[in-house]
């Protein structure tokens, strides 16, 4: 069964996930704010169907403290270099999404 979860947390994580893909693809390939290069386009729709078929829906915990990783190992690899750069930056591009980020996080440590 494919579930097609669209629920607030989802798409909260949906647009993080979306704004720093683009955010990295602006500043590391020189594409105009908006605009994705191939590459980043792939990872984005990949990203975006991960989370629209969570197997956890709106129980879903950051991917980061998530039990079973659904990426494959190469788009893995390609979105925690994305997060790896985007992620300090999302204080200054995008305070809200970083906080509320942020939180979740320190959130399910406890």
């Amino acid at each position: 069964m494919v579930r097609h979860n669209n629920g607030p947390i989802i798409t909260l994580e949906k647009r993080t996930v979306s704004f720093m893909i683009g955010l990295y693809c602006q500043k590391k390939h020189s594409m105009p704010n908006g605009v994705l290069c191939d590459e980043c386009a792939d990872l984005k729709h990949y990203a975006l169907q991960r989370l629209t078929t969570c197997r956890y829906g709106e129980q879903k915990s950051t991917c980061e403290r998530c039990l079973k990783h659904c990426y494959r190992k190469d788009y893995q690899q390609k979105i925690k270099q994305v997060m790896r750069f985007s992620g300090p930056r999302m204080l200054l591009y995008h305070p809200f999404l970083a906080i509320n980020h942020l939180y979740k996080n320190i959130k399910q440590r406890n």
